[in-house]
């Protein structure tokens, strides 16, 4: 069958075995395997073209949970949004989380994901007490960072390459309650940003921008900053509903989304702040996941898709990069309609190619325009590569084996790790 990525901007055949008893052998399969959860990575690192695919969405049986040590055990399918459902009126919370909600603890570990805290709680990867790893040798391993340590690095942000991660035990953190107390402004341009981040992330747990990525001269970089900290335990926001509020339920025409439709958003977007920071109350939901209202929101992009472009720079060159990567955005025909920026902290992650690490990180979704918007993807390729930087193996579908092996110079010793029984997509473009 055709399996497509969140990004469906490659949609290749592959098997696809649903997983249901961790306790059972890895299945049979035909070529290579990968573990694939909940399908949310924007690229090829969730695809296996002529292999088979591993679905853990079955593994999602919730072991045990400790609610005064604050430590859960799991299966490897369970939804981060199924945890916190659990946890949040216990008093605990995940201490890091992506944009979604609707990510399973295997991809969670297996792309040492990142959060709005990335600069207060480091990765996903860092509050992973352990997991089991199922080989294809039919070997468990027993993974922690004082039992085979290696395997643990290797499988943190490892891209699913190293085995099949059955299931994991999680370290929680306090939560006093399931609101966020927030502070939005408007930021003028890119110099106006980083004041704002230097500002805000001492004081503040959760930061992040919105960018108008159509904004040229001095507006480059002008959006909306958003920062936050736990509400204390009292009166709670609005509850945010489970379920998405709406949906798309087909693939939009092309060309929806153009020039003209994003650059009406990102006024209507920008007029919701002001020059002063305004407060606010909001359920965690809307605050950590406010895409997930939308139902099959990546359907806007339309049948061809879209990329989402994700890099970190060091933070030297971050204010000239990131002004160049956002010029060359506005001045192409593939504009973008969801930018996002944040200074990752001091922390590097927790695995051996892990994307987040100290630096400025930009993430831009491009409409899938044809050889325009690969030529757009080579030249942001180029600014980040000049940088010292990288690009986010879970967010890529385009990058060269030149720009990997830049990126994550100790990619090899992944290889060394890797189960070679199990592969990807988006390994074999990048290692060929």
């Amino acid at each position: 069958m055709r399996v497509g990525s969140w990004g469906s901007a490659p949609r290749p055949h592959a098997a696809v075995i649903p997983l249901h008893w961790r306790h059972m052998p890895l299945p049979p399969g035909d070529g290579s395997l990968l573990p694939r959860g909940f399908g949310r990575s924007y690229g090829d690192s969730c695809l296996n073209e002529g292999g088979t695919l591993l679905d853990t969405r079955g593994l999602d049986r919730l072991i045990a949970f400790d609610a005064s040590a604050g430590t859960l055990a799991c299966e490897a399918g369970v939804r981060l949004g199924d945890i916190l459902e659990l946890v949040l009126p216990a008093g605990w919370t995940l201490p890091v989380l992506p944009g979604t909600a609707n990510v399973s603890v295997g991809g969670a570990i297996a792309n040492d994901v990142h959060g709005k805290n990335h600069h207060v709680a480091g990765t996903f990867g860092h509050h992973v007490e352990r997991f089991e790893l199922l080989r294809s040798d039919g070997s468990r391993l027993a993974c922690s960072p004082g039992e085979n340590a290696q395997m643990f690095r290797a499988t943190i942000g490892g891209l699913g390459l190293t085995g099949l991660i059955t299931c994991a035990e999680l370290r929680l953190q306090r939560a006093a309650s399931a609101s966020f107390d927030v502070q939005t402004r408007a930021i003028a341009n890119l110099d106006d940003f980083f004041a704002a981040s230097a500002e805000s992330d001492g004081r503040f747990e959760y930061t992040v921008a919105w960018v108008d990525a159509l904004a040229g001269g001095e507006n480059v970089g002008r959006g909306v900053f958003m920062r936050a900290n736990l509400a204390p335990a009292g009166d709670e926001a609005p509850p945010t509903p489970r379920a998405a509020r709406l949906a798309i339920p087909f693939d939009l025409p092309a060309g929806v989304l153009n020039r003209h439709a994003i650059r009406m958003f990102n006024r209507l977007y920008r007029a919701r702040a002001t020059p002063e920071w305004k407060p606010s109350r909001e359920p965690y939901a809307k605050f950590l996941f406010p895409l997930d209202a939308i139902g099959h929101w990546n359907r806007m992009y339309g049948q061809r898709g879209f990329f989402q472009h994700q890099s970190v720079v060091p933070r030297a060159h971050a204010p000239s990069a990131i002004r160049d990567m956002l010029v060359a955005a506005a001045a192409s025909a593939d504009a973008s309609f969801l930018s996002v920026l944040k200074v990752f902290g001091d922390r590097d992650g927790a695995g051996l190619i892990s994307f987040a690490r100290p630096g400025v990180t930009l993430a831009l979704d491009i409409p899938m325009r044809g050889p325009a918007t690969l030529a757009l993807l080579d030249r942001l390729d180029a600014i980040v590569r000049a940088a010292g930087g990288a690009i986010y193996p879970a967010k890529d579908a385009h990058m060269s084996p030149e720009t990997f092996r830049r990126s994550f110079p100790r990619w090899s010793e992944l290889a060394s790790h890797a189960d070679p029984a199990f592969s990807s997509s988006f390994w074999r473009r990048v290692t060929a």
